[in-house]
């Protein structure tokens, strides 16, 4: 995705981790943020490919939230 300008913004990626702190005082830096963004779009294209292929090998024209359900816990697994 380099080049595309795909990928989460900086302040989206910063509430969805504010949101998981314990401590409200908890801050992040700015290397952390890009590296966290590129982290979470790593993890949803490979969540695509993965859903994509599981649904050729069921020989499937349109992918849905039952490919990415049975693909999931090994995605998991692999992160």
């Amino acid at each position: 995705m380099e080049g595309t300008g795909g990928g989460f913004r900086k302040d989206l990626v910063s509430k969805l981790l504010q949101l998981h702190f314990t401590d409200s005082k908890t801050k992040v830096g700015g290397d952390a943020l890009r590296l966290m963004a590129e982290l979470l779009t790593i993890f949803v294209v490979e969540a695509a490919i993965r859903s994509v292929r599981q649904a050729q090998a069921e020989d499937l024209a349109l992918v849905d939230m039952d490919q990415l359900e049975k693909v999931l816990p090994q995605l998991l697994l692999d992160f």
